[in-house]
């Protein structure tokens, strides 16, 4: 049975949630009370689920009791948490790699614990010093992997491919989030690195968003998303205002709610659908009340671009799709 503009899973990102609380302490070491409250007004936004950025906790180093405890806390707000979306944690970092492996494990694990769907991993790298100081954070070169670099690819898809084994062995998808400058930034880069680790559980999350902020010239969002929705399992959506003066080599972007921005999603969905996309949908959005805005998006998605009834012509995808079932959403 496929999903309708009532039962598509949409979760809320977790964004403006900051990893410490008010007392300075990390939110994995803080109250279960602290957890109940986000979840809380998560659901007060209109939200069924809500996406466990690991910005805010981090799953994957909670221990036993703790991690049963945020289980708990989740029941109690009555919230869903069917997705673990890991940042910044790229398993080909030169310093960092073999902790941020060990770390994608413990997520995954965490993330089947839990009884999450999908877990989201990415190759993108914490955010350098220039980068923390601006407004916005993608105005300023960040991290980028060396193209051409067959070691670093092929480390890529060997780690990527055991992350998505351990995954498929617990039951859980692995998508891959689109990023600039990294082996995921561009569309036909991502594909072929998922068609490289060649596992079912493998996908994309196709998040165009990325790229259509950064300040230079980008590929055609329409053309990104042609090529990688065949592949993608979940979906980070958001839009952003985009003004180009090609003569003057000027590009400008800026946040902006998903109806309003460059990209058409009424369009982007139209092609998803056609080619099978069945996954969880993740509202996201920077700046202001985030959590508002997104939950406009979701309202939008389900008012306006989501099929209303069931029963449309469903494409093939190329990766395997959700294991949740329909299930009727917060009304909005």
């Amino acid at each position: 049975m496929a999903y309708t503009a009532a039962t598509w899973p949409i979760s809320a990102a977790l964004l403006q949630f900051p990893g410490t609380n008010a007392a300075g302490r990390h939110i994995n070491d803080a109250d279960a009370g602290d957890w109940i409250q986000v979840f809380q007004e998560v659901k007060d936004a209109g939200f069924a689920n809500a996406d466990l950025t690991d910005s805010w906790v981090r799953p994957g180093d909670l221990g036993t009791a703790r991690l049963a405890e945020f289980k708990q806390a989740a029941a109690r707000a009555e919230i869903g948490i069917p997705v673990i979306s890991a940042i910044r944690s790229s398993v080909i970092d030169a310093k960092n790699w073999e902790d941020n492996l060990a770390y994608s494990h413990r997520t995954i694990e965490a993330a089947a614990e839990l009884g999450c769907e999908v877990v989201s991993f990415g190759l993108h790298q914490a955010l350098t010093a220039e980068q923390q100081k601006q407004l916005w954070f993608w105005t300023v070169q960040g991290h980028t992997d060396v193209a051409g670099n067959t070691e670093a690819w092929t480390d890529a898809v060997v780690r990527l491919r055991e992350l998505g084994r351990h995954a498929a062995e617990v039951g859980v998808l692995l998508s891959l989030e689109m990023y600039e400058d990294t082996y995921l930034g561009t569309a036909d880069s991502s594909v072929k690195l998922v068609q490289d680790i060649g596992l079912a559980n493998v996908g994309l999350n196709p998040d165009v968003g990325n790229l259509v902020r950064l300040h230079r010239p980008i590929e055609d969002w329409r053309e990104v998303l042609e090529k990688t929705l065949p592949y993608s399992n979940y979906w980070h959506v958001k839009n952003y205002l985009r003004d180009e003066d090609v003569a003057r080599d000027s590009y400008m972007a800026m946040p902006a709610p998903m109806e309003s921005g460059i990209i058409n999603y009424r369009d982007a969905f139209r092609t998803a659908i056609s080619v099978g996309f069945q996954g969880i949908i993740c509202t996201e959005h920077y700046g202001g009340d985030g959590l508002s805005v997104t939950a406009s998006n979701q309202a939008y998605l389900r008012n306006q671009v989501l099929p209303k009834h069931d029963g449309y012509a469903l494409g093939t995808s190329q990766v395997a799709q959700g294991r949740q079932q329909p299930a009727t959403a917060v009304s909005v």
